[in-house]
């Protein structure tokens, strides 16, 4: 071993030797670092080499015994910097090792793990933008081929319109450059265009199965578009190499909350905040989950808590209205105020903002103001979520044209005979959920949640025509055989099967939306039952003006749009009605308020279940609820909030306009002119 009088050369052979047993052998490099330091103590390239070999054995408080006072020592050395930010992320230190990874990226800006790794621990802590940001760096960092560094380039500095076009042209002459799919892939992630980036993203997989930063955009990617349950392996894939990345884990618990396992969901939130207490939106992430597992005080603490650290956290607020039993204190709405008055508060914090103040104000009766504030939301979010209701209405005038009598009869027989799956659908906020309480507390019924399959599949349809395609959807329904319906069935089954819990014959897809795809839900499971749940058009429509989605329902953003949507769904519904008799069962909101025990025995004998008193004590089932109504159905029948529409009627002049006879017929339908336009240019999309 060499003393102080050897040779430099010794040294730094020895340096090299032990640097090169790091990674294979770092209990041998520990003991190579740890002889050069008797000969000459407090050698900085020794110790760094000494600290990184601990924690490459997992022993991360040795490690930081020797980082902490290497890089202290040593504040102008990025290797320093970085090793530190590394030991800090591996013992739980979030927070710290966030801005160690920062002060190695100042001291050098090309060093491709320390971005990664800092992206991940942003992502951890609810700094999406940044981690956004600092991914990009990553990606331009890591990327040595000048030909991908002006695309790079322009990716950092969101230029994605030439971050696009350059990395096309690259790929027309490099079609299997990996580097390039990723970076593609992020340029369509960053636009929305997640199918695409998906794609990408496969392809890039398919080639370099160990490539982990694509395999980690490719879970994110998946699960943005609702594929939780092909995001989970992916997920656990990377923490099978990487247990104690944030990122992943982060990511994981969104994955799991998503699929139904909220225990499992709530451990890894609460391991993250152990390491990342002062993160806000993890803060916000956790309560939801906490919410949807009943455990109402755990999610009030966790939204207040959130609320602590970012004041100006608009969706927490939002969140605590949305539990509708919650009530706001004088000052939480001297708050809220506060907040609205500041001319630097970000529109999406606004709008949650002018959400929950609507709610309290409507809790004191104030409803002029509530109201007001209702709409100044609703205008917010429409801007960030347009809506066309020609759109809608052209999709049904389609539907109406295609789907006849003798369409459904040439198909009779086709389609997956299994009977398993129960559809609620209608409007939201008409009832569903209650629906849904009421059949899972039957032995033989399970609920799940709004599933999103039956969406993605009428999605996956369209996108196999143009838009400029006279057989786009539903159009293209019609070339499907009966063995393609078949197989659509069986998909449907295969994919909902995770969220599948217990051994109960029957499970529950409430998509309310689904009312759009009666037709196909029909084609494919014959045999499913389907359950269309109504309420009175006023009360409906108005309730989903007032309530802010997470996702979706753009149309409920105005009064004119929500009223335009309610009458095309009446009407599709109406045809079905008349094409298929009896195929669905229609159940209204004030009737089975009014009138429970009987409705609720129709109910059961449609979906071919015996009487079972338990359906009637609905509010003692424990089961997670994740929709806006979850507390709410968790208290016997009431029929108070029927009416309370009318508080608001003063101001509700548009949505009546819009409404028309649906509402002057309501319980009954109005008879629906033939108006079909097969030239409409619409892919219908949810």
């Amino acid at each position: 071993m060499s003393t102080a009088s050897e040779p430099v050369g010794t040294l730094e052979v020895a340096l090299a030797h032990a640097a090169r047993l790091l990674k294979s052998q770092p209990a041998l490099a520990s003991e190579q670092a740890s002889e050069i330091l008797k000969a000459v103590p407090a050698h900085p390239p020794a110790r760094l080499i000494l600290g990184v070999a601990r924690r490459l054995q997992g022993e991360w408080a040795a490690a930081l015994e020797v980082l902490e006072p290497l890089a202290r020592e040593q504040p102008r050395w990025s290797a320093a910097q970085l090793e530190l930010g590394i030991a800090l992320g591996d013992a739980g230190r979030g927070s710290e090792a966030i801005a160690a990874l920062r002060r190695a990226t100042d001291l050098q800006s090309d060093l491709p793990d320390a971005w990664r790794l800092l992206a991940d621990h942003l992502d951890a802590s609810g700094d999406a933008a940044a981690a956004d940001q600092a991914r990009a760096r990553f990606i331009k960092s890591a990327n040595r081929d000048p030909r991908l560094m002006a695309a790079a380039a322009a990716l950092v500095e969101n230029r994605i319109p030439e971050a696009e076009a350059l990395l096309r042209q690259h790929l027309r002459q490099h079609e299997t450059d990996v580097a390039a799919l990723r970076m593609l892939a992020e340029v369509a992630a960053r636009l929305r265009r997640y199918p695409d980036a998906e794609l990408l993203l496969s392809r890039c997989l398919e080639l370099a199965p160990s490539f982990d930063a694509a395999r980690h955009n490719y879970a994110v990617v998946l699960f943005r578009q609702t594929k939780a349950d092909a995001a989970l392996p992916e997920i656990e894939r990377l923490l099978a190499r990487e247990p104690r990345n944030p990122g992943y884990r982060n990511l994981k618990a969104a994955i799991l909350a998503h699929l139904g396992d909220y225990s499992e969901s709530i451990e890894v939130y609460e391991s993250v905040l152990r390491e990342y207490p002062d993160q806000p939106k993890v803060w916000l992430s956790y309560g939801h989950a906490l919410k949807t597992a009943r455990r109402h005080d755990d999610s009030v603490a966790a939204y207040r808590h959130g609320i602590r650290l970012q004041p100006s956290l608009g969706e927490a607020y939002w969140s605590l209205a949305n539990l509708k039993t919650f009530r706001f204190s004088e000052a939480d709405v001297a708050a809220i105020r506060a907040a609205l008055a500041r001319e630097d508060l970000a529109a999406e914090d606004r709008l949650h903002f002018e959400f929950a103040l609507g709610k309290a104000l409507e809790d004191r009766e104030e409803y002029g103001e509530a109201f007001a504030r209702y709409a100044a939301g609703s205008a917010l979010r429409l801007e960030l979520a347009p809506y066309d209701p020609d759109e809608t209405s052209a999709y049904v005038r389609r539907c109406k044209a295609l789907y006849t009598r003798e369409f459904f009869a040439a198909r009779a027989g086709a389609g997956s005979a299994a009977a398993d799956p129960i559809f609620i659908v209608g409007m939201p906020r008409a009832g569903s959920t209650l629906l849904e309480q009421i059949l899972a507390s039957h032995p033989l019924v399970e609920g799940t949640m709004e599933l999103p399959d039956i969406s993605r599949m009428a999605r996956d349809l369209a996108a196999e025509k143009p838009r400029d395609d006279g057989r786009r959807y539903p159009a293209v329904v019609a070339e499907l055989d009966a063995g393609q319906l078949r197989a659509l069935g069986e998909q449907f089954l295969a994919q909902t099967r995770v969220q599948r819990k217990t051994a109960a014959p029957y499970f529950i897809d409430k998509m309310p939306n689904n009312w759009l795809q009666v037709a196909l839900i029909h084609l494919i499971l014959p045999n499913s039952k389907i359950i269309d749940a109504r309420r009175h058009p006023l009360g409906c429509c108005f309730s989903n003006f007032k309530q802010h989605y997470a996702r979706g329902q753009s149309f409920s953003y105005s009064l004119q749009g929500v009223g335009r949507y309610y009458r095309d769904y009446v009407e599709w519904m109406a045809h079905v009605d008349a094409v298929l008799p009896g195929r669905v069962h229609r159940v209204h909101y004030e009737r089975m308020i009014d009138d429970t025990e009987p409705e609720v025995r129709r109910l059961l004998a449609y979906c071919g279940l015996p009487f079972d008193e338990r359906c009637l004590r609905f509010y003692e089932n424990d089961r997670a609820v994740r929709t806006a109504s979850s507390e709410q159905v968790r208290r016997p029948i009431y029929r108070e909030g029927m009416d309370h529409w009318k508080h608001f009627e003063p101001w509700l002049g548009p949505l009546k306009a819009a409404l028309g006879p649906v509402l002057e017929r309501y319980p009954e339908v109005p008879d629906f002119a033939e108006s079909v336009d097969t030239n409409d240019n619409l892919i219908q999309s949810q």
